[in-house]
């Protein structure tokens, strides 16, 4: 079977750990040539060579994306003197402080949202007119369950995914005419990769009462954002695709509950 992604351009922000290197990884193993980003080299060149040991094609490009349009904007510059072109961007690069509203001062309001809603603004807005000057292209974006079940802490990383998902909607309006696909995958409880498995992970319990019953792993959201940059999911336009175990939509009861 050909790769879905063979001839094609990716750059994944935020793709030297957990859920971001799962995606630069899959979409490498789709045949795509993988653009790793991320602050930290040392982890950044490691993604790098196991895409490589599999056979895959990657280079790594650091940016530390910090919400200004100079930094979106030179890491897309970066990205595309590597490749030439981009047909994937995959706005995965965030943060969550586990903050309460009382807990949140200026600094840290100013900084969640810088990286977590403006830096992925402005880059895309940097890669997307070369993929409508090309005439194809998709973004995926990152947005979170948190965006639509509330939770008592991380207020604003919850407002932050519900901006970044509404985006996802209004780019599908805006750049789909010109050939470009935007989409989003919204990840639920996902259990770290490179947690001790003899370690309970105390997210584990915010799964029960769910159809999985547990939490999930990175590879099933790369496998989504996989789906949504390739050919597969080309009749698919805005969509936010939840990849949460059942989480925020489904509830599971006992036989004879109700």
């Amino acid at each position: 079977m050909t790769p879905r992604l063979e001839g094609r351009s990716a750059l994944v922000t935020g793709s030297t750990s957990n859920i971001g290197r799962a995606i630069a990884v899959a979409l490498a193993a789709d045949g795509a040539h993988v653009l790793v980003s991320g602050r930290d080299e040392l982890r950044g060149t490691a993604t790098v060579s196991e895409i490589r040991g599999a056979g895959g094609t990657a280079d790594f490009v650091p940016a530390d994306l910090d919400g200004t349009a100079a930094a979106s904007h030179a890491l897309a510059r970066a990205a595309l003197d590597v490749t030439g072109h981009l047909d994937v961007l995959v706005n995965n690069a965030g943060i969550y402080p586990a903050a309460t509203t009382p807990s949140t001062d200026d600094d840290l309001a100013d900084r969640i949202w810088a990286v977590n809603v403006k830096a992925p603004f402005f880059l895309t807005q940097a890669v997307v007119p070369s993929m409508i000057d090309r005439g194809s292209g998709v973004v995926v974006n990152l947005g979170s369950w948190g965006a639509r079940l509330g939770l008592p802490v991380g207020s604003l990383y919850a407002a932050t995914k519900g901006a970044l998902e509404t985006l996802t909607r209004a780019w599908a309006a805006e750049f789909g005419p010109g050939g470009v696909r935007v989409n989003a995958v919204s990840p639920g409880v996902i259990r770290p990769p490179d947690l001790d498995p003899s370690v309970e992970f105390r997210g584990e319990g915010l799964m029960v009462g769910t159809p999985a019953g547990r939490a999930g792993d990175p590879a099933a959201v790369a496998d989504a954002v996989v789906y949504l940059a390739s050919d597969a999911a080309r009749f698919t336009h805005g969509t936010v695709l939840d990849v949460d175990g059942g989480r925020t939509g489904v509830a599971v009861s006992a036989v004879g509950a109700i």
